[in-house]
């Protein structure tokens, strides 16, 4: 059963129902609620929702990029990822207004001294430049230290002694790869409760286009059990008469001997847009670290501190949340047999043959064993997650990222309703 759309589309309704009508950065307004937790176990199935389509390689790239270590929209438009595309525009207009006249220049009409103007470019413009011009980008398109630079180089200073006998002392400045010492202390100490990833770098805040909104995430790992044990020897051939077999296969197949699970901690999520995202992204994350250090993904968590719906998107919300059908339009998906069997009061069920229909309910329940559904945008089951048996996991993550290409994450059996269009407010 798909628990995750039924999470999030009650949270949804819990906005709607009880949100505060809020201000906000962008003007737009929104209904917020503070304070929400979702939780899944990975093996429900891949948590990419169902109630709407998702844009699947659009995820694995932001998520690739912030492994990178990297800030500069050029990787992400040059893989056809456009979500960062709004926030590097706005910062580019702030320093334009600011004076920094890069733009294109253009004849004033009915100039006498061919006097010139610069205008700033359009979006559109904008995002041609980086993807064209790599001196452009490499000066435009930087968002500023946000989540990669926090994760695999968080500037800081490191105390030294000097020994010199006057308690002199200095300090040097480091870089903390977070992500690497996340994976060497899984291997080397996969008990410890500080086990933390975190993005909120109060220092550089100032120089970021937009703070972070996932501020951090912590990861808990715990032995798997003897029934969870056999289940992962069951393709190996499990002898279940002697101990010495069964670790003897475990050894030669190098089978997990731990669960790994994943909290994300959300200071503001941008529920109809932002929240399905991160879901999907950190369970990725969840299996791309699970992989590395040989653990099985266990359960993923979800803080959430601010969760809105902004003004403009609630018809859009009205739509994922969905409606019951009528018995008319439950009927006209079937076939006109089974129609006529209805209206003549006795429908012919497999099992039950010449059942009486004796009102609408009963009519709605016949349907159900026919698989009509009930309801618009009735959840379809999970996908599950295949990666590709060509990314180097055995060592640590800069091998893995030397290895991997954004086709080698897929999903299998996807079933989704459309897409539903809402705005970005930026």
């Amino acid at each position: 059963m798909n628990k995750l759309d039924t999470q999030y589309t009650d949270l949804l309704k819990t906005i709607l129902t009880h949100g505060a009508e809020k201000s906000d950065r962008t003007g737009t307004g929104t209904l917020s609620i503070f304070g929400y937790t979702v939780r899944h176990n990975m093996k429900d199935g891949f948590p990419l929702l169902t109630t709407k389509k998702m844009a699947w390689k659009t995820m694995v790239t932001e998520l690739i990029w912030f492994l990178r270590g990297d800030t500069n929209i050029k990787y992400l438009v040059d893989n056809n990822c456009n979500i960062w595309n709004g926030d590097a525009y706005q910062a580019y207009i702030k320093r334009y207004n600011k004076g920094e006249y890069v733009g294109k220049t253009k004849l004033l009409e009915n100039s006498k001294k061919n006097r010139t103007l610069t205008e700033p470019f359009t979006i559109e413009e904008f995002i041609d430049k980086i993807k064209t011009d790599d001196e452009f980008a490499k000066k435009w398109g930087e968002l500023g230290p946000l989540y990669g630079k926090q994760w695999r180089s968080w500037n800081t200073k490191q105390f030294e002694s000097l020994n010199d006998g006057n308690f002199g002392h200095k300090y040097n400045d480091v870089q903390i790869d977070q992500i690497a010492n996340l994976i060497n202390d899984l291997k080397t100490n996969p008990d410890s409760r500080r086990l933390m990833v975190s993005s909120w770098n109060v220092g550089e805040l100032e120089h970021m286009v937009l703070p972070p909104c996932h501020y951090g995430f912590q990861v808990y790992t715990r032995e798997l059990s003897e029934g969870e044990r056999g289940l992962l020897l069951q393709p190996y051939g499990l002898d279940p008469l002697t101990k010495e077999g069964r670790d003897r296969l475990w050894k030669e197949n190098n089978l997990p001997t731990r669960a790994i699970s994943l909290m994300f901690n959300m200071r503001s999520n941008d529920v109809p847009l932002g929240l399905p995202f991160n879901i999907a992204s950190y369970a990725l994350l969840l299996e791309i670290i699970g992989k590395i250090v040989n653990m099985v993904p266990d359960e993923l968590i979800g803080n959430l501190g601010d969760c809105h719906i902004y003004l403009n998107q609630i018809d859009g919300v009205k739509e994922q949340i969905g409606r019951d059908y009528t018995l008319e339009e439950r009927l006209n998906m079937v076939s006109e047999e089974i129609q006529k069997e209805f209206s003549s009061g006795i429908v012919n069920l497999p099992n039950f043959p010449n059942t009486p229909v004796w009102s609408d309910g009963g009519k709605m329940s016949c349907l159900d064993d026919f698989g009509v559904p009930r309801r618009t945008r009735e959840p379809y089951p999970l996908p599950k997650l295949v990666m590709s048996n060509q990314v180097n996991f055995n060592e640590g993550i800069d091998e893995f990222l030397n290895s991997c290409l954004i086709m080698d994450f897929k999903i299998e059996g996807y079933q989704s309703h459309p897409t539903i269009k809402m705005p970005l407010s930026n």
